[in-house]
């Protein structure tokens, strides 16, 4: 009975794709409901993906009057603004690559976070969180 095996395996394989489109699915939600719970006490909230090496990683990003916050299912972190180095808005990743709309790149004690936001979002966050380069921030009492 070969067709009962490979009844199963097909079986088996369409499962697996059936629980991964699911767990997409849940992680958009869970983002959405991340957005919804930071809109109350937040400046500006939106949908972001974080760079973290290859890797594109969807998140809800906050900002509040002191700072930032990036999350999802599986990460819930946070930025404090007074810690953060530099500011900067580019059209490519700090790796080269075009964004189709923009890079906001935060380096804050020798790291670099990268989020990619679309266009429109993005005018938004340079005017709630302005563009700075390192030089321009005042030095911090050690």
């Amino acid at each position: 009975m070969p067709w009962l095996e490979t009844l199963t395996v097909v079986g088996l394989v369409v499962l697996a794709v059936l629980v991964w489109v699911f767990l997409r699915m849940r992680a958009k939600d869970h983002i959405d409901e991340m957005l919804a719970k930071r809109r109350g006490s937040s400046r500006l909230v939106c949908r972001a993906d974080l760079l973290e090496g290859m890797e594109r990683i969807p998140v809800a990003l906050a900002l509040s009057d002191d700072t930032l916050y990036y999350e999802n299912a599986d990460l819930q972190a946070t930025l404090e603004l007074q810690h953060i180095d530099e500011i900067e808005y580019d059209d490519e990743t700090a790796t080269g690559h075009t964004v189709a709309g923009k890079a906001l790149r935060l380096r804050a004690h020798g790291h670099a976070f990268e989020f990619l936001i679309d266009q429109a979002t993005a005018r938004q966050w340079e005017a709630a969180l302005p563009p700075r380069r390192y030089d321009a921030v005042p030095a911090r009492a050690v």
